[in-house]
């Protein structure tokens, strides 16, 4: 009995969709941890943002206003001096730009974002899946980034439930589905690794722009003080209550 090992033919494209399939997880990985990077720094200064202005901006909104209040009342005892009429206009629309800045809702104290190793996970596994720019189908795109926007919401909210909702929606969804023949699907991994690229260049603009603003630059200034001892939101807000204070009595005066 003759036995015949059969050889199975691996047709070139099938090798190079293989070597294709594995740059383009690697690419995923890194993006997704990419991505994950750009939602924490987000997070973290938009609470940072909410944090300084619930302490120190809506005390600046109050000594702008006071300030107003001065300078208007200079200016209603002195009508015919020009400069004191402009300074009074200038003061105002000053305190109105400071308390819309300021927002009208700072009541509560806002937390400082904080990620958990679990919230962490999920993100990477989601970015991962339903990230725009790894798919080339107009259709899915708009799916994806909607989901993807929405997924961002979630993290800097510490939604897990919303997450793995997100999650789930897109796995189960048509747009998840393959297509067959390896020719195509090779054409498809190949776009999927060029935007993936692309979008990587993209985040790391994105974050370079983060990280040279004005509030990283406060940020930073104020977590380096906090590590050395110093509450420097605290002697901040000191400062401008002192001030407060002062334009107070000279109002009474």
């Amino acid at each position: 009995m003759t036995l015949k090992t059969h050889i199975k033919t691996v047709k070139p494209e099938e090798r190079e969709l293989a070597s294709k399939r594995e740059e383009q997880a690697t690419l995923e990985v890194e993006l997704a941890e990419r991505e994950l990077r750009s939602a924490n720094l987000r997070a973290e200064l938009g609470a940072f943002e909410r944090r300084y202005l619930h302490f120190v901006g809506v005390r600046y909104a109050e000594l702008d206003e006071l300030k107003a209040q001065i300078a208007e009342r200079m200016a209603k005892e002195h009508p015919g001096v020009e400069r004191l009429q402009q300074n009074a206009r200038a003061a105002r629309a000053a305190a109105s730009e400071t308390k819309s800045t300021a927002g009208e809702n700072c009541n509560e104290e806002p937390v400082a974002f904080e990620s958990s190793p679990e919230m962490k996970r999920l993100y990477r596994e989601v970015a991962k899946r339903v990230h725009p720019d790894l798919t080339s189908d107009r259709e899915d795109r708009n799916k994806r980034q909607q989901l993807m926007a929405e997924a961002n919401e979630a993290y800097e909210r510490g939604d897990e439930s919303k997450l793995i909702r997100i999650l789930t929606e897109y796995e189960c969804s048509p747009e998840a589905v393959q297509g067959e023949g390896a020719g195509s699907e090779l054409v498809r991994v190949i776009r999927r690794i060029s935007q993936a690229r692309g979008r990587l260049s993209e985040i790391e603009a994105e974050m370079q722009d983060l990280l040279r603003s004005d509030l990283y630059q406060l940020k930073s200034r104020l977590d380096e003080a906090r590590r050395h001892g110093r509450d420097v939101l605290k002697e901040m807000v000191k400062k401008v209550e002192e001030q407060i204070a002062q334009a107070k009595r000279r109002l009474e005066i």
